[in-house]
């Protein structure tokens, strides 16, 4: 009977998960004993457990790799530095989400744990090296995020999102386990490792892993909200109260992509002919349908729901180049187009105050006569997600087109730049209602401190690394050739 023993040494490589699950429950029952008009605390206890847990990943960047719990888990430059950034966009969506939560009732203990535990699990995707692991890790993710958007339970729209989100989420989580077990049943092993050396020393079934392939390759579409598997975004992006939308838009991304990278890039190298013939068929649906459906919308949130499903498209571009360059490129998208997000959504959360939600386009009519500096802030988000110069969405676009362009998919990356420019449209449009325009009606802008200050600095932040982007590449760069 084989037995696992922990040491302190065995358990070392998971200490920010630990950590972090620990405080997540003490802040649970914590909770319990702290009246409604404290919950503020509890808010705070969160947002500092999500920072110390950022720095402890980020004091050992340039450590070696450490691999734990019989081969489950890996603690390597990669996965610490996007858990980094995935702690970091967690902890900023709280500070944005705090006053809306707070005008409407909603600033309690279930969103706040909830929250812990999906970053939880989304920090074990990100170091899984088994196929357990990513599943365990993508089911927590999953689980948390469908009782985030049913939080507003006399919401019917919430309601509506979170029935749907489940319903499809359960059939991906169903084709991605089933092609799991296929992949299991061509090569003997559950690890990843193994996994890629039985398919490079050709001992894996061909027939049964190219099967199990395309599941999983549909599973992992759907949590991208990759086109054909996309139908679910816009109607939870519109349909989720904004808190919910942003968490949901942020820093899943960043995981998602991590599992999709450990999946293919780590586990199935061996296919990646096929596995990238599927990518490049998913990327170009992706930005077809995402660029040109969502020039028809006036809800900003669902307009933000095709924009996302046309940066997954460029994401998958930087990914199914299959090289090195291409991993890399594709992490700095992700990284910076979560950073992109949280200020689009924060400038929602911004806008919003008590009886009224900003989220249809005319909102923004006539910002820059009520504040010339949201409106700049809002105009560089906008330029940056359609890939306008200097703001990082220009550079984030650039490297993986030239990543695409170097594999040797030189259609895709002509039809990638030509659905770019259709999707400049529906971004200039937002700054045009914000400079050319009449207000529709009153605009309120009363940040408070905190918010003014971080949605501040991230769009600063965006700009910053689109003039000095070479840090931020390098690390990734260093990432990638460190653990893949």
């Amino acid at each position: 009977m084989n037995t696992a023993t922990f040491s302190l040494a065995t358990l070392a490589p998971a200490v920010p998960e630990i950590v972090l699950l620990a405080a997540a429950c003490a802040i649970l029952v914590a909770d319990l004993f702290v009246a409604d008009r404290d919950k503020a605390l509890t808010h705070w206890l969160a947002v500092g457990t999500l920072a110390g847990t950022a720095a402890l990943c980020a004091a050992t960047l340039g450590n070696p790799t450490g691999v734990t719990f019989q081969g489950m888990f890996v603690a390597d430059h990669f996965s610490q530095v996007l858990k980094v950034a995935i702690l970091g966009s967690v902890a900023a969506t709280l500070v944005y989400s705090r006053p809306w939560l707070e005008s409407k009732g909603l600033l309690r203990g279930e969103f706040i744990s909830l929250s812990l535990f999906a970053t939880l699990g989304m920090m074990v995707m990100v170091s899984a090296n088994h196929f357990l692991t990513l599943y365990l890790g993508l089911e927590l993710l999953a689980l948390s995020l469908y009782a985030l958007v049913a939080l507003q339970r006399d919401s019917v729209a919430a309601t509506e999102a979170a029935m749907k989100y489940f319903v499809l989420g359960a059939l991906a989580s169903g084709m991605l386990l089933y092609g799991l077990s296929m992949l299991y049943g061509a090569t003997g092993s559950l690890e990843l490792t193994r996994v890629a050396q039985s398919i490079a020393y050709s001992q894996a079934n061909p027939t049964l892993a190219a099967m199990g392939l395309v599941f999983v390759v549909a599973g992992l579409a759907f949590k991208l909200g990759a086109v054909p598997f996309h139908m679910w975004v816009p109607d939870v992006y519109q349909g989720a109260y904004t808190p919910a939308a942003l968490f949901i838009g942020a820093a899943p991304k960043i995981a998602a992509f991590a599992f999709v990278i450990r999946l293919l890039a780590q586990g199935l190298d061996g296919l990646s002919a096929d596995w990238g013939l599927m990518l490049a068929i998913l990327s170009a649906a992706s930005l077809l349908v995402g660029n040109v459906v969502a020039i028809a919308q006036t809800n900003f949130k669902r307009m933000l729901a095709y924009s996302t499903i046309s940066h997954m498209g460029f994401l998958l571009l930087g990914i199914l180049a299959g090289t090195d360059n291409g991993y890399s490129s594709a992490m700095f998208y992700v990284i910076t187009y979560a950073l992109m997000t949280l200020a689009a959504f924060g400038m929602l959360l911004l806008l919003s105050r008590a009886g009224f939600d900003c989220e249809n386009l005319e909102d923004f009519k006539g910002l820059n006569q009520r504040s010339k500096w949201w409106a700049f802030v809002m105009l560089v988000v906008m330029f940056s997600l359609a890939g306008i110069p200097p703001a990082v969405g220009f550079l984030g676009k650039l490297a993986v087109l030239q990543a695409a362009l170097e594999a040797g998919w030189t259609a895709l990356v002509v039809f990638a730049v030509l659905m770019s420019v259709i999707g400049a449209f529906y971004y200039l449009r937002v700054v045009k209602l914000m400079y050319m325009d009449e207000p529709v009606r009153e605009i309120s802008v009363e940040p408070r401190g905190d918010s003014r200050v971080l949605l501040s600095a991230n769009a600063l932040a965006v700009l910053a690394l689109g003039i000095v982007p070479g840090p931020l590449m390098d690390l990734c760069a260093r990432a990638v050739a460190a653990s893949l």
